[in-house]
């Protein structure tokens, strides 16, 4: 039976990123709030974006009326992973 341990999964630094860049981060991440709370997408601001290098993450950080939410998206996928509401 043939060996397969030095197969292994490219580094996400190798992986081809669907989400490349910021504003594709947060066109994602704008159209998951607005289909999420109901709301017009040019209501959600950007109030800050980050990008985790070691676990190829987009957060992205919107507000709008009262409300604050980070949403999480894989880079390589570019899918969100997670939609956090932040109270004050």
């Amino acid at each position: 039976m043939p060996s397969h341990a030095h197969c292994t999964m490219p580094g996400i630094g190798l992986m081809k990123r669907r989400l490349e860049k910021e504003a594709d981060a947060v066109a994602l991440a704008v159209s998951a709030a607005a289909k999420k709370y109901g709301i017009e997408p040019s209501a959600a601001q950007t109030l800050e974006t980050k990008y985790h290098a070691e676990a190829g993450d987009w957060y992205v950080a919107l507000g709008w009326d009262d409300m604050r939410i980070v949403v999480q998206m894989d880079s390589v996928l570019a899918r969100v992973t997670e939609i956090k509401e932040i109270k004050d």
